[in-house]
């Protein structure tokens, strides 16, 4: 597994402790039916037929199948940018199966030393980071890394940040132009730059970057990756007037953590950015009132803030997110989109519906 020196050395979260569930023998089709003679089979040892085991196989792979404004993606679950490295650090993990597409770290037209160390630390619910947005740059992506896109079982999403508009714009420019990458998520939300914030601070901002970047974006989709401490709602409103194909909701909340007996902040940089179970219900509360108010399903959005097992994720989906994130759980445990796009296929089931998309923004209120 390619480890960054911050990835391998993040904590292990008390939060994060998930065992994998044993293997199941038998795929249920669509019915309790099917799982009895699925498992009866199993075990007396009667040989499935290769034809229901094929049945069987395409209702398990249908069932999270998910449209993501117009890119098909084979599992709903996306790994998020600054947790996932760059393409396809997750495969030894046996992660990138069970995902429809990872997010790579954010990428600036120059590289990026980020800040300085200790910059990932621990909270009592998840954890706080202060990377800085480090990366190789882009020029170093396109030339190392993004050949990895073509053998990658699912799809590979490039995630880009700047000082400036002409920064988003180039970066935007030069990965529109690989065919292999099918979506940009444009970061104006990272809370541990000086600047990283600056075109979320207000909807006129936010809209005068995303027009530039959409009228130079030709072939990619477009999605912003907003805050989730701000007027979420006013925010996602000018970003899908801009023209944006998708909402990402949302990013870390500002937060800080101070060593009292040296009295000192335990980040260097002071503050950083909080991930993990601590921001699941604001997260939601998010996803629900851009949804109701702004996408009503016409704008997809990928759900992201402290997902740990499917019934999170499954929140998020009711809520109204299309995808789902999956960001600080993968630090702890880099295989967990196999147990939760397994929970996930069940809680679908349990609902009587043959495809998650179904489930789509359907909280009962």
């Amino acid at each position: 597994m390619h480890l960054s020196k911050d990835s391998a050395a993040s904590p292990i979260l008390p939060a994060c402790k998930y065992a994998l569930p044993r293997l199941k023998c038998a795929i249920s089709l669509v019915g309790s039916a099917d799982a009895i003679f699925s498992n009866w089979a199993i075990r007396s040892g009667v040989l499935i037929p290769p034809w229901y085991r094929s049945i069987c196989h395409n209702a398990h792979v249908l069932t999270l199948l998910t449209n993501l404004g117009g890119i098909s993606l084979r599992s709903p679950l996306i790994g998020a940018a600054g947790t996932v490295g760059y393409t396809n650090e997750l495969a030894d993990a046996g992660a990138l199966d069970s995902l429809g597409a990872v997010t790579s770290k954010s990428l600036t037209r120059l590289e990026r030393v980020g800040n300085a160390v200790p910059r990932i630390i621990p909270s009592k619910v998840g954890m706080l980071n202060a990377i800085g947005l480090a990366n190789m740059g882009i020029d170093r992506f396109l030339a190392e890394r993004a050949q990895d896109a073509g053998s990658m079982p699912c799809h590979l999403f490039a995630s880009i940040a700047g000082h400036s508009v002409d920064d988003f714009v180039s970066v935007a420019e030069r990965i529109d132009a690989e065919s292999t990458i099918p979506l940009i998520e444009v970061n104006v939300s990272c809370p541990n730059t000086s600047d990283g914030r600056h075109f979320s601070a207000d909807p006129a901002s936010l809209s005068a970057l995303l027009k530039v970047v959409r009228a130079n974006v030709k072939r990619a989709k477009l999605f912003a990756k907003l805050p989730p401490d701000s007027d979420s709602v006013a925010l996602a409103a000018a970003a899908v007037d801009a023209g944006v194909d998708g909402l990402t909701l949302s990013n870390t909340m500002p937060a800080m953590a101070i060593e009292v007996h040296s009295r000192r902040a335990r980040l260097s940089n002071g503050r950083g950015g909080l991930s993990g179970p601590a921001i699941h219900p604001i997260v939601v509360r998010v996803v629900h009132d851009v949804y109701s108010q702004v996408s009503k399903g016409r704008v997809p959005i990928i759900g992201l803030g402290g997902v740990m097992n499917g019934e999170d994720a499954a929140e998020l989906v009711l809520a109204g997110a299309t995808a789902i994130g999956l960001g600080t759980v993968l630090l702890a445990e880099p295989s967990a989109p196999l147990r939760i796009a397994s929970q996930l296929r069940s809680w679908v089931r349990e609902q009587g519906c043959s495809n998650m998309s179904e489930l789509v923004g359907q909280l009962r209120m």
